[in-house]
């Protein structure tokens, strides 16, 4: 399977690096296509084997999947300079820019001239795809099970990967890549708390990172609900108990739902 990704940026130059150092994918199969050679220079020394270029041409003939990760604004002219290079009978092409559905990327794809359009999927991995450990989404249109299967578990590689109806996809970045953000401003806020009960800030973003870590570590070991775990740790007439309440009286959840809510695209 010959991969080409067109953006070496956060997420398409990240995605080069997870694949190459996963199973599915061999890091020669793989070619990364970016306007400027600095990224590029870095891929390549990283993973000698990787194919990179300036020329987004070069980079998606022979390819059998085609990911763009480039800027919604720049795709148009991305589609309609590759739109003739890439083999509609064999490739499938995926988006990863966020609010460019199935639908849009086709009508890009169109040629004009009756051509079959190939299968079109969507992704929308979140920022921690650098580390490999992306929360991914995945739909698509035209699609055979067993890609679909493919994609999942190559994006599973770098993190974990859900196959959702398209229709889905607003709250899965909600929940996962705007995600990212509301987890990052609860580490601030519980670190600043730390700092108010005394401890230095450095010390009290080690705990919340650590605490934040065994609590997911404890709902994926039991499967468990999350008030499940709660019960454990709330004695009756606890501290535990009168900080939960204290929050829910601030707004805490009730502010985590609006804010999803908000963050949601039509």
């Amino acid at each position: 399977m010959k991969i080409a990704i067109i953006g070496a940026g956060n997420m398409g130059g990240a995605t080069a690096r997870g694949m190459a150092q996963g199973t599915k994918v061999a890091s020669s199969d793989i070619c990364v296509s970016n306007p400027s050679r600095g990224k590029l220079d870095a891929l390549k020394a990283d993973f000698p084997a990787m194919r990179v270029t300036s020329d987004n041409k070069e980079c998606v003939r022979g390819a059998d999947l085609v990911i763009l990760a480039v800027k919604p604004w720049k795709m148009e002219g991305v589609i309609a300079e590759i739109r003739d290079e890439i083999d509609y009978g064999k490739v499938c092409v995926a988006s990863m820019a966020g609010g460019m559905g199935t639908e849009v990327i086709s009508q890009m794809l169109d040629r004009g001239d009756g051509t079959p359009l190939p299968p079109v999927f969507y992704l929308i991995p979140n920022t921690a795809i650098a580390v490999r450990q992306s929360m991914t989404f995945i739909s698509g249109v035209r699609v055979s099970r067993e890609m679909e299967q493919w994609m999942v578990g190559v994006f599973g590689e770098l993190g974990d990967a859900m196959w959702v109806e398209e229709r889905l996809m607003g709250a899965g970045m909600a929940l996962a890549s705007c995600g990212i953000a509301y987890a990052m401003r609860y580490v601030r806020a519980a670190t600043e708390g730390g700092v108010e009960l005394g401890m230095y800030a450095r010390d009290a973003q080690r705990i919340v990172e650590q605490t934040l870590q065994g609590a997911v570590a404890l709902l994926r070991a039991n499967q468990s609900h999350p008030e499940q775990e709660i019960d454990k740790v709330t004695t009756p007439g606890g501290i535990t108990i009168r900080g939960l309440n204290a929050m829910e009286q601030a707004g805490f959840t009730n502010s985590v739902i609006q804010g999803l809510k908000a963050s949601k695209t039509k």
